[in-house]
């Protein structure tokens, strides 16, 4: 049986009884057909989840019964987040949706000097609704019940400035990497895996010079991913895969 879930913020939650907003309601009963009785799956967002059951329908509402809280863990402990050049067309939305999907905790568009993104600024409200609520229905998709933070695009430079532990940051360049990451992963043999990561994915056109050295400067961990070049799309969802693959809970 197909298991459907929707999302209630806390303020909807009491403690017997969850009420859908108008665009939840509409999809339960309008997309989905569902109705009185029927069995369904209500996550917070802040990693609850529980089985309900439908009591009403109304125009703009659905009020369920809490029939029990779900204790299964479905979350990475690995708190990682993917710092991703912008890039041209829907792809950002393909990667926002893959990388929810591989347990990303928070996503960072990065506008870098090779980003070939006009007017970022401008339509930046709108282009966090839409891959917020891309990262929602892949939450809903795929059982996580933690939402993504996904933060407006940022600057290379204001990035970089904001990432105080060297250490946990995974630069990845095809020009200028130290070593893979077979090399990094030695790093932490025989000691406590890391709590958090931060990955830097570079822009179709590359890392610029200015942006290399800058990375340099804050001595950022710099690796590369194989012998092929990637496409940025493809490199930052192999890099989280791998990562969870080490430290988080892809086995």
């Amino acid at each position: 049986m197909q298991k459907h879930r929707f999302h209630a913020f806390q303020s909807q939650i009491s403690d017997s009884q969850i009420r859908l907003d108008a665009d939840e309601a509409h999809h339960l009963s309008r997309v989905l057909r569902l109705s009185e009785g029927d069995r369904v799956f209500v996550f917070d967002g802040e990693g609850n989840e529980w089985e309900c059951e439908i009591a009403r329908v109304g125009k703009r509402e659905a009020d369920l019964t809490i029939l029990y809280q779900l204790s299964n863990e479905v979350e990475s402990p690995l708190r990682l987040t993917l710092a991703q050049a912008l890039v041209k067309g829907d792809k950002f939305d393909w990667i926002v949706q893959k990388a929810t999907e591989l347990g990303v905790t928070r996503i960072v568009p990065l506008i870098t000097d090779h980003s070939d993104i006009k007017r970022v600024e401008e339509r930046a409200e709108q282009k966090l609704e839409r891959w917020r609520r891309i990262s929602l229905e892949a939450l809903k998709q795929c059982g996580r019940r933690r939402l993504v933070e996904i933060v407006e695009p940022r600057s290379f430079t204001k990035f970089c400035e904001a990432e105080s532990d060297a250490k946990t940051v995974l630069f990845f360049s095809e020009r200028t990497a130290t070593g893979g990451w077979g090399e990094y992963y030695w790093l932490w043999s025989g000691s406590s895996p890391p709590s958090s990561l931060t990955l830097m994915v570079g822009p179709e056109g590359g890392w610029s010079q200015a942006e290399l050295e800058l990375a340099e400067k804050y001595m950022f961990v710099k690796l590369s991913l194989g012998p092929r070049i990637l496409r940025t799309e493809t490199a930052g969802l192999v890099a989280a895969a791998l990562t969870q693959n080490l430290f988080g809970d892809i086995r």
